[in-house]
């Protein structure tokens, strides 16, 4: 356990992710207090990649369930082996020679031989550890519903085998892309912060951090492209995964430089709408001037 932010901010730092005051603070109130962090921002922002950098600074296994329209209990939580209960119970059929107590039966059929535990039940089991729950804008209303009781008592109950309860609760994250509201039940059994695009000196710092073989020219010249391209009116703002993928591709074509001609060559490592490609090409000498 960290003693401070800036001991967190540090512990972040040896894994590759530079977080500024605000984000630092949060997580470190977030442990403190045993409350889960609910992290909203535009897309790119570095959301995700914290709860795996805090997983990493922490000595935690990460754990994450990915958001996505129509998820239910059964994918986050858990499902019985049905397959397996079924060749048991021939086991057992084929044992007593064809007679079977029920009710002994049934018992052995829900135990935890039986059960697969999908990411929150995993997380409950595993704990300490930290649960990333990614993209919980994207799921439905009665999901995050579900999730009250997980947040609240750090445990869920299975009906036919029992309540199971976290022995130390998990450092949850919870993230958004605003794509909807996420009711008030949830955030309030939150703290909250909003993640920024960085400004240009840490997105320098960050492509230099992460990408070591990247000369300071080109590093600059990447961060000042992508930040002008975010003031542009575009559908999809590149975040930081694309500034790192964009000087990835430069490197990967031996430039040392970033001008017109190779952004028009290699757009597509940062932009992925063809709306966006187009309304950049007609603007790149301007871009670059």
């Amino acid at each position: 356990m960290t003693d401070s932010p800036e001991e967190l901010a540090a512990a972040l730092d040896a894994t590759g992710y530079l977080a500024d005051d605000g984000l630092a603070t949060a997580g470190f109130l977030a442990l403190r207090m045993g409350r889960p962090l609910f992290c909203e921002g535009e897309p790119g922002t570095g959301k995700t990649s914290l709860a795996i950098a805090l997983a990493t600074a922490l000595g935690r296994p990460l754990v994450r369930l990915q958001c996505h329209e129509g998820i239910d209990a059964a994918q986050a939580l858990y499902e019985w082996d049905f397959p397996r209960q079924l060749l048991h119970l021939r086991a057992l059929e084929a044992a007593g020679d064809g007679r079977v107590d029920v009710e002994t039966a049934e018992r052995s059929l829900y135990t935890e031989r039986f059960l697969l535990a999908r990411p929150l039940l995993q997380a409950l089991i595993t704990a300490p550890c930290v649960l990333l729950i990614d993209e919980i804008d994207r799921a439905d209303d009665e999901f995050e519903a579900f999730l009250l009781q997980l947040l609240d008592e750090h445990a869920v109950t299975i009906p036919e085998y029992g309540e199971v309860r976290a022995e130390e609760p998990p450092l949850v994250v919870l993230t958004s892309n605003r794509t909807r509201e996420v009711h008030d039940a949830l955030k309030r059994r939150c703290l909250y912060h909003w993640l920024e695009h960085p400004d240009l000196v840490r997105e320098v710092t960050i492509l230099r951090r992460r990408i070591p073989l990247i000369g300071e020219v080109l590093a600059r010249q990447v961060a000042e492209a992508v930040h002008r391209l975010r003031e542009m009116d575009l559908l999809k703002p590149p975040g930081v995964a694309e500034s790192l993928d964009w000087a990835r591709a430069l490197m990967a074509l031996h430039r040392d430089e970033l001008d017109a001609a190779t952004a028009a060559r290699t757009l597509g490592a940062v932009l992925k709408y063809s709306e966006d490609l187009d309304r950049v090409r007609a603007k790149l000498d301007a871009l670059f001037a």
